[in-house]
This record gives C-alpha cells, sequence and structure tokens, in this order.
C-alpha cells in the first residue's frame, strides 16, 4: 500500500499536535500488543467517534446471501475504515446506527487478512449508539481533509482507501437500502463522445440477426439508437465468483425494427449511465443468443416498429471483449434512418379510459412526495433485496383530480431523492392500476425512467406535442396558490382497502393478507427501516384512548445488547400544547398541581355538556362499557356547582383524563369494554410499541424548508455531509389520533395500533377516498378511515366535527364485536415502529373466496 501524502500533509501537523487526545490513534496503538481491546462504560480510554459513512456489501464468510458492512467513523482528528461485526448488523437494520450520529466503541480487534501481506482492518464487535445529534463533527471542517488511519503489520501510517470493501475478495459496494442504485466512483457518467468518422457501409441490420445467429458467422457492427432504458439488475449471489456482478437491460433499434441488448458485468459500471435514450451506439464484437422470456418488456407498440423478440445481443467484457461506441450527436447523420425516438404522453383526463396495465408517459406538476419506504421483493433471492418506492401526486391541468403516482427507485438516485413538490416530473412506460372503488393510478415498471426539473435538458421528449401543451398551462399558474396545496412525507397508503374484506388466494395490491397476532409479533420483530407491511388480525377492540400528540423518542443512547429503548408520549412544547406539557409534568410543584386540577374540573365540565349535546335533552344514561383510565376507582375531583350532578356522574365514570400516573400526555380520553380490565390481566403479551410518530404527519411544502424536509422523508444517506444537518425540523401539526387496543381471537396477545383519521379534503390521503356518508361514531370512523364531511379549506367550507368525547360515547358499540383490523406497519428507525389502522371490517363485512 502507498501513503497517501497529498490528503494527510494537510492534517498531518495538526493530528501530530493533537494525538494525544486522539481516541483512534490511542485504539491503534493499543491493538499492537493485545488481540481484542475492551473500554470500560465512564472511563478515560472511552471516547464518542462520529459515524461518517456505512457501505454495503455481499457477504463472504456468513450465512449465505447476507450483507456486510463497513463504517468509517472520526474522532475529529483522524479517520478509521472499520469493518462491523455481524452480529451488530441489526442496528444497521434498524438505522440504530447511522451516520451524523455518536458512537461508543466498547470492544474491537484487529484482524489480520491471510490472503495479502501486511493487509488488516479493526474490527468493531460491541458499541453503544448516542444521542440523535453528534458532538464530534460540529467541530470538524472538513471531514474529507482528516487523514485516514490505518495498520500495516505492526506499524501505523496514513493511506487512501479506494472505495471497495475492507474484505478484499469483494471489488464494490452496494447501494445501502436497495440493489438497484448505482454506488461509488467506479459508475462513471460522463466521457468523451467519439468523433471517429465510422464505416456504416459494412453493418448489420436488427432484422438479419434472427436468421443467423445460430450459424458460425462473424457479425458484423451494428448501427442502433437506444429507444427505452430498463434499471439496473444485481444478480450477485454467495458463491458467485463474479467481481461486478450486475445485468442491464436496453431495447435498441434500426430502420428493420427493435431487439432487446444486455450489458453485462463490469460494463455496467463502466457504460450503464453514459447509455441514455437517444443515445447511438456503434457494436462491434458483440453476441447473440436466445432471448430470456421471463422477463418484463417495454410496451411499444406506439413506435410502429416490427419487434424482435426471438434473440437478444450480449455486450461482455471478455469471451468475446465487446467494443462500444458511443456516438456524438453531431456525428448522426439523416441517412442511417434510425428512427426517432417516440413517447406515448397520457393526460389525467384520459386516464380513466385506460385498460388495466397498459403502458403511458406523464408529464406533471408534483404537489406531494410521500416518504420514501421499502418493500421486500417478491423474488427475493439476492442479498437482503428491497425495493424502494414513494408515492407522489402531481396535477397536469386536464382534470380536478391529481395523478397518484406508485414510483419506484430506477437507479436512477440523484433524481429519486430530489423529487419535491413544485417540481415539473416526467416518468416513462409507468403501468395503469385500475382498482375497484378506488381512482386509477400508475405504478412504475422496470423501464420506467423519471426525470425533474434540472434534468429535463436534451430529453427527446421536450418536442412532444403534450409537453409542450402542458409547460404552456403551468405558465398560467400562481406559486403562492399551489404551494398552498403542498405536502410532503407522512403515512400515506394507496390504494385503500376494499369495503368488503375477502380472504382469497389471489393476491390483489389492496388485498392485506390475514395473520395469526403472534406471527404480528414477528412481523414487528423483523421489520427493516422504512419497511412497509400490510397486514390483517382478527379479534375484538378491548379500549380506545384519544391521544393530541404524536409519539416520540428520548433516550441518552443504546447498547447493542439491549435491545430496544421503550417509548414515550411525549407533547411537543408548542403554543398550543404549552399547558398540556406543564400539566403533565411529572415534577410540578404543588402550586402548578392545584392548576392542573382546576383545569381538569374545567375540561370535565365541558366534556359534560358536550355529552349532554350528543345526547339530546334527555339525561345520561349509565353505559356499562364506559369507563376511565385515569385515577384509583371511586376517586372524584370536585365538580363545578352549574353541572348536572347525575350526568357528571356518568361522564366521570365514561371520560376522564388521566391523573398524573399516566403524565405525559393530559388530555387523554379513553373507552374500554366492560371484559377488558379482567382480560388485560390474562393476555400472554401486550404489543404496544407501535404507534403514531412525528414522522407520520405530512408537513406543507415550503422552499425554505425544501432541504430539511427532503432530508427527513428520504433514507439515510451513506454519506455524511454538513448537509445532511438540519438545525431544527419544522414543528409537526397533529390534529389528534386514536389508540386502539385490539384482542386477539384467541385472547391470548393484544397489540394496540393508531387509528389517524383523514379530516380535510387537502389532506393528501384524502385523494380519491369514496366519502360515503356515515354517522361519524367510533366504529364508523374506524370503517371508513374519515371524518364525514371532510373539511375543505380550499373552499373555506365550514365543517364541524366531533369533538373525541363525543366519538368515545359511541364505542361501546364495539363491546364483543368480532372484527377484522386491517394494519400497516412501517419501521421509522430506531425504536420507532409505526402501526396504524387503515380500516376495520365487521365479520358480517367479510368475504370468505
Amino acid at each position: 500500500m502507498e501513503e497517501d501524502s497529498s490528503s494527510s500533509s494537510s492534517s498531518s501537523s495538526t493530528a501530530a499536535g493533537l494525538s494525544s487526545v486522539s481516541f483512534l490513534e490511542r485504539t491503534l496503538e493499543r491493538l499492537t500488543s493485545t488481540k481484542c481491546l475492551k473500554t470500560q462504560r465512564g472511563g478515560e480510554e472511552e471516547a464518542p467517534v462520529a459515524v461518517v459513512s456505512l457501505q454495503r456489501y455481499l457477504s463472504e464468510h456468513t450465512e449465505p446471501d447476507t450483507c456486510s458492512y463497513d463504517v468509517t467513523v472520526t474522532d475529529g482528528v483522524w479517520r478509521a475504515k472499520c469493518t462491523l461485526h455481524p452480529s451488530l448488523n441489526h442496528l444497521v437494520h434498524t438505522n440504530t446506527l447511522k451516520t451524523g450520529s455518536d458512537i461508543t466503541i466498547t470492544q474491537c480487534s484487529f484482524v489480520y487478512d491471510e490472503r495479502r501481506l501486511g493487509h488488516g482492518y479493526i474490527s468493531v464487535e460491541k458499541l453503544r449508539c448516542g444521542v440523535e445529534r453528534s458532538a464530534v463533527l460540529p467541530h470538524v471542517k472538513d471531514v474529507s481533509a482528516l487523514p485516514m488511519l490505518v495498520k500495516h503489520g505492526m506499524e501505523r501510517s496514513v493511506e487512501l482507501f479506494s472505495d471497495v470493501p475492507l474484505k478484499v475478495s469483494r471489488k464494490h459496494y452496494l447501494s445501502l437500502w436497495n440493489n438497484d442504485d448505482p454506488e461509488g466512483d467506479m459508475w462513471t457518467s460522463a466521457s468523451p463522445l467519439s468523433d471517429t468518422v465510422l464505416d456504416v457501409s459494412k453493418i448489420t441490420l436488427l432484422g438479419s440477426l434472427e436468421s443467423s445467429f445460430r450459424n458460425n458467422w462473424k457479425p458484423l457492427p451494428l448501427l442502433v439508437k437506444i429507444i427505452h432504458k430498463a434499471r439496473l439488475r444485481y444478480y450477485g449471489k454467495f458463491g458467485l465468483k463474479i467481481d461486478y456482478p450486475y445485468q442491464a437491460y436496453f431495447e435498441v433499434a434500426d430502420q428493420s425494427g427493435t431487439m432487446s441488448l444486455v450489458l453485462w458485468n463490469e460494463l455496467c459500471p463502466e457504460f450503464y449511465q453514459r447509455l441514455n435514450v437517444g443515445t447511438v451506439l456503434y457494436l462491434q464484437n458483440y453476441t447473440v443468443k436466445q432471448s430470456y422470456s421471463k422477463r418484463s418488456r417495454p410496451q411499444m407498440d406506439h413506435h410502429r416498429l416490427k419487434t424482435f423478440n426471438s434473440v437478444e445481443i450480449g455486450l461482455n467484457p471478455r469471451n468475446p471483449v465487446s467494443v462500444i461506441t458511443v456516438v456524438s450527436p453531431k456525428s448522426v447523420l439523416p441517412q442511417w434512418g434510425l428512427p426517432e425516438v417516440s413517447y406515448q404522453f397520457t393526460t389525467r383526463s384520459e386516464l380513466e379510459k385506460l385498460s388495466n396495465n397498459s403502458a403511458c408517459d406523464v408529464i406533471c406538476l408534483v404537489t406531494f412526495v410521500g416518504r420514501v419506504e421499502r418493500v421486500k421483493s417478491k423474488c427475493n433471492n439476492g442479498p437482503e433485496k428491497y425495493w424502494t418506492y414513494r408515492w407522489i401526486h402531481a396535477v397536469d391541468g386536464t382534470s380536478e383530480q391529481p395523478l397518484i403516482l406508485e414510483v419506484f427507485s430506477s437507479s436512477q438516485p440523484e433524481v429519486f431523492s430530489r423529487i419535491c413538490p413544485m417540481t415539473y416530473l416526467v416518468c416513462t412506460q409507468m403501468r395503469v392500476c385500475q382498482v375497484e372503488g378506488s381512482s386509477p393510478y400508475l405504478t412504475s415498471s422496470c423501464e420506467t425512467e423519471t426525470f425533474i426539473t434540472g434534468h429535463h435538458k436534451g430529453q427527446p421528449y421536450v418536442s412532444d406535442p403534450k409537453v409542450k401543451s402542458f409547460i404552456q398551462w403551468t405558465k398560467t399558474l400562481k406559486d403562492n396558490m399551489v404551494l398552498q396545496k403542498t405536502a410532503v412525507g407522512g403515512y400515506y397508503c394507496y390504494p385503500r382497502p376494499p369495503q368488503v374484506y375477502t380472504q382469497s388466494m389471489v393476491e390483489t395490491p389492496a388485498q392485506a393478507p390475514l395473520v395469526a397476532v403472534a406471527d404480528l409479533k414477528k412481523e414487528l420483530e423483523t421489520l427493516h427501516y422504512r419497511e412497509h407491511k400490510k397486514l390483517a388480525i382478527q379479534g375484538q377492540i378491548t379500549a380506545v384512548r384519544y391521544r393530541k400528540c404524536p409519539k416520540t423518542t428520548e433516550s441518552n443512547g443504546t447498547e447493542e445488547e439491549e435491545g430496544p429503548v421503550v417509548s414515550t408520549d411525549v407533547c411537543e412544547p408548542t403554543e398550543s400544547t404549552a399547558e398540556q406539557t406543564l400539566v403533565s409534568s411529572l415534577t410540578s410543584s404543588p402550586a402548578e398541581k392545584i392548576s392542573a386540577n382546576s383545569r381538569k374540573r374545567r375540561n370535565k365540565t365541558r366534556g359534560a355538556k358536550l355529552f349532554s349535546s350528543y345526547l339530546g335533552d334527555r339525561k345520561a344514561k349509565r353505559r356499562p362499557g364506559l369507563r376511565h383510565t385515569g385515577g384509583k376507582q371511586g376517586q372524584e375531583e370536585e365538580e363545578d356547582s352549574d353541572s348536572d350532578p347525575e350526568q357528571f356522574q356518568d361522564l366521570e365514570t365514561s371520560l376522564q383524563l388521566p391523573n398524573q400516573d399516566q403524565a405525559l400526555d393530559s388530555d387523554v380520553l379513553s373507552w374500554e369494554s366492560s371484559s377488558w380490565p379482567k382480560q388485560r390481566q390474562e393476555v400472554s403479551e401486550h404489543l404496544n410499541q407501535g404507534g403514531l410518530y412525528k414522522e407520520s404527519i405530512s408537513q406543507r411544502f415550503t422552499f425554505d424548508a425544501k432541504d430539511m424536509l427532503l432530508q427527513q422523508s428520504n433514507l439515510q444517506p451513506t454519506r455524511w455531509t454538513p448537509e445532511n444537518t438540519a438545525d431544527t425540523f419544522p414543528p409537526v401539526a397533529c390534529p389528534g389520533y386514536y389508540q386502539v387496543t385490539i384482542l386477539g381471537i384467541n385472547k391470548q396477545i393484544a397489540v394496540d395500533a393508531a387509528f389517524f383519521p383523514i379530516v380535510s379534503s387537502d389532506e393528501p390521503r384524502a385523494v380519491g377516498l369514496p366519502q360515503d356518508p356515515h354517522g361519524n361514531t367510533m366504529l364508523s370512523c374506524l370503517s371508513s378511515g374519515f371524518f364525514c364531511p371532510l373539511s375543505d379549506a380550499a373552499n373555506h367550507s365550514e365543517v364541524t366535527h366531533p369533538e373525541p368525547e363525543e366519538v368515545l360515547v359511541t364505542a361501546s358499540e364495539l363491546e364483543e364485536t368480532h372484527v377484522v383490523c386491517i394494519l400497516d406497519l412501517c419501521h421509522l428507525g430506531g425504536d420507532q415502529v409505526e402501526v396504524l389502522i387503515s380500516r376495520v371490517h365487521r365479520v358480517t363485512e367479510v368475504c370468505l373466496d
């Protein structure tokens, strides 16, 4: 290995002066004389280091088709690239160990590479994760300028690491959260185009390859244009001895027709990002073989070209070495007869007429961008194979309804991560999904490409008539009017579950598989970061609690062997909740407690009046199933003189604010079934880690907060940069939600889930929602997912929705009711697991297929 004199010269003097306080240098010195190093908690040898990069690659010596991780840390003086012990992988899977945060290494060792002289690395075997904000990074001006500390034999030195895994049998890294995106500097995106004069007098046409490929013939060069480009496919697996196991499909055309072209292995890093739709190629030393039939293909009828599907062209790095010449656009001649790239743009007003699974292209103005989520690939035959996707709403001026887009990563991370409201979005080769009971939506195909503002220049579609028409429409818009209808992030799921739950063997986009509650527990425990799953369980709803504030996590750190930190419910100290936070404080003074009790009495009187209004002028009847969840039985507060004693006593029994033993949410109202107190003592387990969090709530988009909102809705980056550090995230306005306890049908396990009803037509979740009127009872809200009618801020419509007290007094109809609950699960990172109810079906509404 060679020392990196250029990168270390500027920092070496600083490092020399601060070496006495460098934890990493001190650790490496100690590893010279000991095999394994352990630090004592709170000891002088313990110090935090910041994680500046996390890199993933296919494992070599562990169980098949799993991944290993390299972690680069800094103490502010040096950087060190280390391997992560496989027992700590779960910390990456849950985004507990992440870039931009501090960790404390409590045990590490030095591992020599037995197949390479003088080469080794630090293996981090135990660690403790710190709080969210790093204490080290604010003092580092430029992380990349810090020298890298490594060890040759028994000597320390500084080295410039190439962008390859420490375990040298692997040649490249994978993207941290999926296998589809290019990762690392080896993926070249720009290279000089060829101005070489080509001999096109001796070329062959695609139409002649089908009949001649079985014969012993030396293929003549091809001159073709790319008309479609598919996303990358990584096919690496344990035991496969290929350094760069990548594959990419293109559709190419000449005057005779179209054919598939496959780019193989190390040619993908060299050429994939240089080969785009419209690029002209001059190909030599290619191969022709029978096509692989079990793959998706773009729909190309609109090109009006003959399609040759029986064979495909192969471009290989060896045997033979293919020669690829990318022709400069100014060198392309009309007499070559290469076809123009054609599109099939569709507007929102035309979408209803398209058949299911038909392909189309769209251009639109983005109004809503959901958070990036992950889902396991249906053909999960590779290492931790996940697809990443996000939901998008966009308008094109042809309909009052927006386009609903399910956009998967298309090997364009620089575009996918920057999609935001107010940008012009183009998506090609989208597939139509017609779903009964919901508005149609579009989903990505393998051949989908996406383009946003800043990436449209030079694309062939800019001259399309529908694109020009769209641009003209956007000139009539006013930014401030569009901004009022924008949103970013939050929980979003589409299409909504059908009105009747059908248990069928045929999988549909809106159908959730029915699982046992014990299986739900396993699903919760094995969810990875931002992984989304939709499941159904059956049982009874035994308790409902209204909460005003989303959950948040407060912890001082977590050790790798201690498991997740318990979540608590904490109100944000905003103007609207500052008083509640004071009331719920466990350490409030006696004067504050008296003030709190006074507020409780006023709240109870207000609740009694709402309760009386809901029931009419008749006296409130006692409901056996309604009870309070706070305070000891029989304990009562002094009531105000103007309240009806009988009515107030009934409300005291059914709906009461909790005492300070239930602090941290001072406005909790609740209902529980008459049998739940006894059943609660008998259940074997109560799964209560799920809930609603700040990240569950969408926020209004503003240009000032653009970078922070994108950071919050995107996945954790593989490398830390100062731009990835937001001082403060925009405050979240939570309208309140209901925490629902579901007891499994066999009454052994209970689970808590949040119900977050839609209250306004301005919410992204309201788009495409069938708004059948209902009575706003607890069960009808759970069944529909919304309050009726929805408020409409845009039209200034005045809608008064029932207060939580009014909704909860109707919850008695849930007593002993057999239901099927549709749950959306999403791991938000750390110990935050979102468990939300999207719909509740009574068993009378269930259909067995």
